[in-house]
C-alpha cells in the first residue's frame, strides 16, 4: 500500500509539471496524497514502536517467571534449613522471655502494693 501510495504521488507529480499552469486541483490532490503517505509512514512507526516494546515485555516477563522457576527450589531448601534452627532458638528464648515476664509482673506487683500503701 505505501509502495502504491509512493507511485501515486510520482505520476501525480509528472502530471503537475506538465499541467501545473491548467490545473490547481492536481496541485492540492498531490499535496493531500503527500500528506497521507506522511501520516501512514508515521503511523506505521509508531505501530512499529508499540509491537517492539510490547514484545520487550513479554520477553521480561518470560525471563522472571524463568528466574523465580529457578529460585523456588532455593528457597524452599533455605526455609527447610532454617525452620529447625527458628525452633532452636526460640526453644532457648522462651524460658529467658518467661523469667523475664515474670520479674516484670513481680515488679508490677510490688509498686502497685506501694501506691496502695501510700493511698491509705
Amino acid at each position: 500500500m505505501k509502495f502504491s501510495l509512493a507511485a501515486l504521488v510520482v505520476v501525480l507529480a509528472l502530471a503537475h509539471g506538465s499541467q501545473a499552469a491548467q490545473s490547481p486541483e492536481v496541485e492540492k490532490l498531490a499535496q493531500y496524497f503527500q500528506d497521507l503517505s506522511a501520516q501512514l509512514t508515521s503511523t506505521t512507526q509508531e505501530l512499529v514502536q508499540k509491537i517492539q516494546s510490547e514484545t520487550f515485555v513479554e520477553d521480561g516477563k518470560a525471563q522472571l517467571q524463568q528466574i523465580q522457576a529457578q529460585l523456588a527450589p532455593l528457597a524452599d531448601n533455605m526455609q527447610a534449613q532454617l525452620k529447625p534452627l527458628a525452633e532452636n532458638m526460640q526453644a532457648q528464648l522462651k524460658p529467658l522471655v518467661d523469667n523475664f515476664q515474670a520479674q516484670i509482673e513481680d515488679l508490677f506487683r510490688k509498686l502497685m502494693d506501694q501506691t496502695k500503701s501510700l493511698g491509705q
